[in-house]
């Protein structure tokens, strides 16, 4: 482990709601309330992250450079190996801009509306660079997301997705399933 990224002691400090084992944050990461972020093991978050709100993420997931997840209350979850590109954003939550409220987080909650809604990435989900995620999204299983992509609905299971707004454009293969068995096989044998 090199020194751009926080120690096990450093991360334990931070106070998360949960952190698994071999958890590499950079240290020009930024991390909001982490007392309401949740990590499994095997986990790798880049320089200019930025994690806010309820987050939950599984294992073996690497979230790239200039990422941000923005949970809320209603929260972010990233299942097992989920694998996100540059500059990604994800909202759980996002100012109403029709025009009926105000909107900024220097209002107070009186004078807007807000936008929530649960952002769940499934097993095995990629993201590609510049892609963004909006509230109430579900990627489901094995879905990838080609770069520059505006996700504002679902996807199917093993679909790949792009766009703006984001359209399925084929079926992805699922090959990478045999790869997992032979992972955990030979993960489980050491």
């Amino acid at each position: 482990m090199t020194h751009n990224f926080y120690t096990d002691e450093e991360l334990k400090a931070f106070g998360f709601k949960q952190i698994g084992t071999n958890v590499l944050i950079s240290r020009k990461a930024s991390i909001y309330s982490p007392q309401h972020i949740a990590l499994g093991s095997n986990i790798r978050i880049d320089d200019f992250c930025i994690l806010s709100g309820v987050i939950t993420l599984g294992n073996y997931i690497h979230i790239a450079a200039y990422t941000s997840l923005c949970g809320g209350n209603q929260g972010i979850v990233l299942e097992d190996f989920v694998n996100l590109s540059r500059k990604i954003e994800i909202f759980a939550i996002s100012d109403d801009f029709s025009g009926a409220s105000m909107t900024n987080p220097m209002i107070p909650n009186a004078y807007k509306k807000l936008i929530e809604g649960q952002v769940w990435l499934k097993k095995h989900v990629i993201v590609g660079t510049g892609t963004v995620i909006l509230p109430g999204v579900v990627l489901e299983e094995g879905s990838a997301i080609g770069a520059l992509s505006l996700v504002k609905a679902s996807t199917d299971p093993w679909s790949i997705n792009a766009g703006i707004p984001s359209r399925k454009v084929k079926d992805r293969k699922r090959d990478l399933l045999r790869m997992e068995e032979l992972f955990h096989d030979h993960k489980n044998k050491r």
